[in-house]
């Protein structure tokens, strides 16, 4: 089955990206929302993306405003999934929502339809199972920014067939990626991987070992990182690495991946990185 149309649920950081890629690689798109004001402010991000794009001479004019009137915006989950091959669920990293729009999708999308999550640690195999389709479920878990990634991690759930894997797979590439496939687990591999290493730098800083910036910079320079984990973090998100180094340590029952109490107490202040302005680091408002 090829995907010329679909629908991405959430169009915060991660929805918007999907809709940028897949729009800009010729698929109609409908973005939907529960928020009109959450809509209109992603196709604003979408639109100065596209623009960056254009100035660095990647997309022509005509590619961009191809892009953008293939991207239709809906607070309708129902009416935007009615029609539709392919359904990637960006919600935010919560498992009782995230299988309260699978139960929602499953009820709604055409019988055909795969039903996609960009979970970072959640199982997919959970949520196919809140599914009567648990054969069409599948993880495509893309990287933030996502117009900049190449990486796609295709996760495998234990129902998931194998067509549905194929169309997916061959998706990715077409859309400019590099899938790698992987089974279901906690955390896959990026974040099983990556996680706990953020977490025990986050360690670092709480205990008094480094400042964050020398944290960063013994990576970057003693190990030839492109950025520090405690920026990295920031640009993810605090509550993000939190979510994630709960299941870790909930699914696999190991004290490595217990959260770092700073980082806790970081995410209950509301510090969160990047997109609250305060994170390990300050930033400016965009």
């Amino acid at each position: 089955m090829e995907i010329a149309t679909l629908a991405v649920i959430g169009a915060g950081t991660m929805g918007q990206g999907i809709a940028h890629v897949a729009a800009l690689h010729g698929r109609t798109v409908r973005l939907v929302d529960v928020s009109e004001d959450v809509l209109q402010r992603a196709l604003q991000h979408i639109a100065s993306n596209l623009d960056r794009q254009v100035k660095k001479a990647r997309i022509t004019e005509a590619q961009k405003e191809e892009a953008l009137q293939r991207i239709a915006l809906s607070t309708d989950l129902e009416g935007a999934v009615s029609d539709v091959q392919l359904v990637i669920e960006a919600v935010p990293e919560n498992p009782d929502l995230k299988a309260q729009v699978f139960e929602r999708l499953d009820r709604t999308a055409p019988p055909a339809a795969i039903l996609a999550s960009n979970t970072s640690s959640i199982s997919i195999t959970w949520l196919a199972a809140r599914t009567q389709r648990p054969a069409q479920v599948i993880g495509m878990h893309f990287f933030n920014p996502v117009p900049v990634m190449q990486l796609v991690e295709i996760v495998r759930g234990l129902e998931t067939s194998e067509a549905t894997y194929e169309t997916i797979y061959r998706l990715a590439e077409a859309l400019g990626k590099t899938p790698v496939t992987v089974n279901d687990a906690p955390g896959f591999v990026s974040n099983r991987v990556l996680m706990p290493m953020i977490n025990e730098a986050i360690y670092c800083v709480m205990e008094g070992v480094a400042t964050p910036e020398d944290v960063d910079r013994v990576m970057k320079l003693g190990m030839n990182h492109p950025m520090g984990p405690l920026a990295l973090a920031d640009l993810i998100g605090l509550d993000v690495c939190l979510g994630i180094m709960e299941v870790l340590h909930r699914e696999l029952g190991e004290d490595k991946y217990r959260p770092c109490p700073l980082l806790r107490k970081m995410v209950a202040a509301g510090r969160l990185g990047r997109k609250t302005g305060r994170g390990f680091y300050e930033y400016a408002a965009t």
